[in-house]
C-alpha cells in the first residue's frame, strides 16, 4: 500500500480553520504527510494574507505539500499584474471587489483600505506596493493541478473526456454542470473543490471537499489511501464512500 495522502478542501481566507485542519492531518499522518491544497486560499474569510504565509512558509521549510490553483487564487493574481484585467469568467457586471466575490475582504487581511467606490486602478498600484512580492509570485505560479497515483487533484473539475494534457485552465479554475453532471468514470478520481455543499460528498467519479468555508462552514481535511477515503474529525478518520 502506498503512503496515504491528504487534501484539503477551498479555505478562502479562514486561517484559524486551516490550522486545525493542519493538526487533524499531523495527528493522522506526522509532519511530513503529503497534503495537496485545492485551491481558493483566498477571499471572503479574514485573513488571506495569513493562509499565503502559512503554506509559503511551510513550503519553504520542507514540508510535503503541493496547492493548485483556484478561481479566486486566480482573480487575485490577475488583478496584481502589471496592468490589472478581469477574469473573463466571471459575470458581466461582477468583479473581484463585488462583496460576493471577497476580494476587498483579502486586501483588508494585508491592511489595505479600499474607499466605496474606488477603482481598480486606484487600488492597483497600492496593493501591489504592499503586498510581498513572495506572495505575489507564490500565487502566480500555482499549477492548475496535481496528479498522484491514480487521484487528480484539481479546484473546479475537468472537462469530460478530454486528455488531461488538453484540459484548460478555465475548466481547471471554472467548470461546474458539465463536469458534476457526468456520471461515468474518468481515468482517474477526480478530487477537487470549487462548488460548495454541506460537507464533504463521494460521487464515485469524483469527490468534492468543498464543504463551504468560504461561507463560514468548516474545512473539510481528507485522507486517501488508493481510492479509498475518509474525512479527518477531532475524533480521526470517518469514511467517504459513493
Amino acid at each position: 500500500m502506498s503512503n496515504p495522502i491528504y487534501a484539503v478542501g477551498d479555505i478562502h481566507g479562514q486561517l484559524g480553520m486551516l490550522e486545525g485542519a493542519l493538526e487533524r492531518i499531523e495527528k493522522d499522518g506526522g509532519s511530513d504527510a503529503k497534503v495537496v491544497f485545492l485551491g481558493d486560499l483566498v477571499d471572503r474569510g479574514p485573513d488571506s494574507a495569513g493562509v499565503i504565509d502559512l503554506l509559503l512558509k511551510g513550503m519553504a521549510a520542507g514540508r510535503n505539500w503541493s496547492v493548485v490553483r483556484g478561481n479566486h487564487d486566480r482573480m487575485y493574481s490577475y488583478f496584481l499584474e502589471d496592468q490589472p484585467r478581469p477574469d473573463p469568467q466571471v459575470l458581466l457586471g461582477f468583479d473581484w471587489f463585488n462583496d460576493r466575490i471577497g476580494g476587498k475582504t483579502t486586501l483588508a487581511s494585508y491592511g489595505i483600505d479600499i474607499p466605496e467606490n474606488a477603482r481598480y486602478f486606484q487600488i492597483h498600484p497600492v496593493a501591489r506596493d504592499v503586498i510581498p512580492d513572495a506572495h505575489q509570485k507564490f500565487m502566480a505560479d500555482l499549477p492548475p493541478y496535481v496528479l498522484l497515483e491514480d487521484l487528480l487533484f484539481v479546484h473546479a473539475g475537468i472537462r469530460p473526456e478530454i486528455p488531461l494534457d488538453e484540459q484548460t485552465e478555465d475548466d481547471m479554475c471554472w467548470i461546474r454542470h458539465d463536469f458534476l453532471n457526468y456520471t461515468d468514470p474518468h481515468p482517474w478520481l477526480v478530487v477537487h473543490g470549487h462548488t460548495p455543499g454541506q460537507s464533504a460528498v463521494h460521487m464515485g467519479n469524483r469527490i468534492n471537499l468543498d464543504s463551504g468555508a468560504g461561507y463560514n462552514r468548516p474545512i473539510t481535511a481528507a485522507v486517501f489511501e488508493g481510492r479509498a477515503c475518509w474525512t479527518l474529525g477531532d475524533a480521526g478518520r470517518t469514511p467517504l464512500v459513493p
